[in-house]
């Protein structure tokens, strides 16, 4: 079973897993977020289509507001 980091904490994935799944695996479904895939922000529209391999590094960002 492939293993990735997300948010520098390492998580089991199955094999054909993708950016969309990830997110409603990690609990990030109605969320608004960004992410990076290996130090690469990905867009939105390409999460679907974006397969995750085996040590990925997957930063997953909230925004913040303030003022």
């Amino acid at each position: 079973m492939p293993s990735v980091l997300i948010n520098n904490t390492p998580t089991s994935i199955k094999d054909d897993c993708n950016l969309q799944q990830l997110i409603t695996i990690a609990g990030y479904e109605n969320q608004r977020i960004a992410i990076a895939l290996n130090g690469e922000f990905i867009p939105k529209a390409q999460y679907s289509n974006t397969q995750l391999n085996h040590n990925d590094a997957i930063d997953i960002v909230k925004p913040i507001g303030g003022g």
